[in-house]
């Protein structure tokens, strides 16, 4: 089992700043990645950063050049910075561990990131 909990979201201007945190803990010698995914209400989730046990990073299109992924293996958490930040931008920031050994990912809770105009 892993448990995740993240922090960092809220409201921001459009072209502002956040950045968000997610902290492992349990099982997490089984983690073989971490990263981000986002879900608008309606709508399905949709896969924004991921940083691999070897450092090897993923962004999505929509956010490459103004999203950051980073991890920290010694405090078992990663971030994302998020710059320039636009309206559709707005959603449900999910944290992710993938777990190779059970097939499946596990997620946070989510945190709310609002981007007004």
């Amino acid at each position: 089992q892993v448990q995740l909990v993240e922090s960092g979201g809220g409201l921001v201007q459009a072209g502002g700043s956040l950045r968000l945190s997610c902290a492992a803990s349990g099982s997490i010698f089984s983690i073989s990645a971490m990263g981000w995914y986002r879900q608008v209400p309606g709508k399905q989730r949709d896969f924004i950063a991921t940083i691999t046990n070897g450092g090897s990073l993923n962004y999505a299109d929509s956010v490459k050049g103004r999203f950051t992924i980073s991890r920290d293996n010694a405090k078992n958490t990663v971030s994302l910075q998020m710059n320039s930040l636009k309206p559709e931008d707005t959603a449900v920031y999910y944290c992710y561990a993938k777990i190779p050994a059970v097939g499946t990912n596990y997620w946070g809770q989510g945190t709310q990131v609002t981007v007004s105009s």
